[in-house]
């Protein structure tokens, strides 16, 4: 890894492009012990701990991986993936509201963002707000996300909208 004279990476997306394919290829802890490697050497690189939050959300460690997404944003405000990622493992933690300020500071950051929207919309949904939901997935689906995640998001949306009424519409 090429270094400055500070010793931090010369290139950042360059340091982790190693532990980035070892992701890739499902070796999360061999990506795990690179990532802290790359972090001893540059504590300020903001992909090292994006992919150390990938890493650790991939093998079951949520609490670590949102650790290290908001190390990232620390560095990285704008750093969208990383925010949409601490949404998602916040909500799944338990910490819906706080998913849902996230997932709302994604979408200031980049409106309509579909991953920002599907985001929002679960965080929602996990705080019983099904109307809100209801309107960030009919927005998401808008945003022709890919097949399969669109199905899972129609699938949410039929049982918000519970069984279709005679004329078909499916509106409740």
């Amino acid at each position: 890894m090429a270094t400055t004279g500070e010793g931090q990476a010369a290139d950042p997306w360059s340091a982790v492009e190693e532990a980035a394919e070892l992701i890739g290829e499902e070796r999360f802890r061999e990506a795990l012990e690179e990532l802290r490697s790359i972090l001893r050497s540059d504590p300020s690189n903001p992909y090292a701990y994006h992919f150390l939050g990938v890493a650790f959300f991939e093998t079951g460690e949520l609490e670590a991986a949102r650790d290290a997404y908001a190390a990232c944003l620390k560095l990285a405000p704008a750093y969208l993936g990383a925010r949409i990622s601490l949404s998602h493992v916040m909500r799944m933690l338990g910490d819906a509201a706080g998913a849902v300020r996230e997932g709302m500071r994604a979408l200031s950051q980049v409106p309509g963002d579909g991953d920002a929207l599907y985001a929002v919309a679960l965080a929602h949904l996990a705080l019983g707000e099904n109307a809100i939901a209801r309107r960030y997935l009919q927005a998401f689906i808008e945003t022709e996300p890919e097949f399969e995640i669109a199905v899972q998001a129609r699938a949410v949306l039929g049982r918000l909208n519970g069984p279709s009424r005679p004329n078909g519409d499916g509106e409740a």
